[in-house]
């Protein structure tokens, strides 16, 4: 855990760390809690970090959660090859990363993390760290997430795993498209890929339903893992080079 007279009291602690079941080598992951209401005027100078205008008009939520994420990946950034950088913000949204890493970034309520490796290692890294949802919500959007097979193994199954089902699809869908969409540069939605199978202890598989280039086509497995910690759950999924 790194405590630094240089963070502001809306992200006190940086936290290099391993919340998920595989270790995987030549990755960094680093964390910190965020709290909007302490979030102070010219925390971002103090940080070096430039907000980008949109950031800017936003709201303190919104306002921390970029500044802790961009925290956590200019740490990890740090503890991989000791390079000090902060990934702006690009045409589609996501951070942009230098050439020759890959990495993502992800908050939920109070929690910001990033994730990078050099691109020796691993091709794409997407991470998605979501709150678990209550059953009603989860009923509500499951015909929005999940395909047609997603939802007759989801009444197939018990019950009382409905919120955390629809939940981990979401999250594991999120973070496939943080992996792939840099390697593929073509976009894709919940419908184009299916959660296959997950087990309790945090390990999943996915499988593409649409043809994204010659390597990545209808049929392709992926594997992932996940989490719940607090009643977030965080997924990963990480492409090998």
């Amino acid at each position: 855990m790194t405590h630094s007279h240089d963070l502001p009291p809306c992200c006190p602690t940086l936290t290099p760390h391993w919340p998920l079941p595989q270790t995987l080598a030549n990755v960094v992951l680093v964390s910190s809690p965020f709290d909007p209401q302490k979030l102070a005027d010219g925390d971002f100078q103090r940080c070096l970090i430039e907000p980008p205008a949109s950031i800017q008009r936003s709201v303190a939520k919104r306002q921390t959660e970029f500044l802790a994420g961009r925290l956590c990946a200019r740490e990890a950034m740090r503890r991989l090859d000791g390079r000090l950088h902060v990934p702006l913000i690009g045409d589609d949204r996501a951070p942009v990363w230098p050439q020759d890493l890959c990495g993502s970034i992800t908050h939920s309520t109070g929690w910001a993390a990033a994730i990078v490796a050099n691109k020796q290692h691993w091709r794409g890294l997407g991470m998605d760290v979501e709150q678990v949802m209550s059953s009603e919500r989860a009923s509500r959007l499951a015909g929005e997430i999940l395909t047609a097979d997603e939802l007759q193994r989801m009444a197939d199954g018990p019950e009382h795993q409905v919120a955390l089902r629809v939940t981990l699809t979401f999250s594991l869908k999120e973070a496939l498209f943080k992996a792939l969409y840099p390697i593929v540069l073509k976009r894709f939605y919940f419908e184009d890929a299916e959660l296959l199978e997950w087990s309790e202890t945090g390990h999943a598989q996915l499988r593409l339903k649409i043809d994204l280039s010659q390597e990545w086509h209808s049929g392709k497995v992926l594997d992932a893992q996940f989490s719940v910690q607090g009643g977030q759950l965080l997924s990963l999924v990480a492409i090998a080079n």
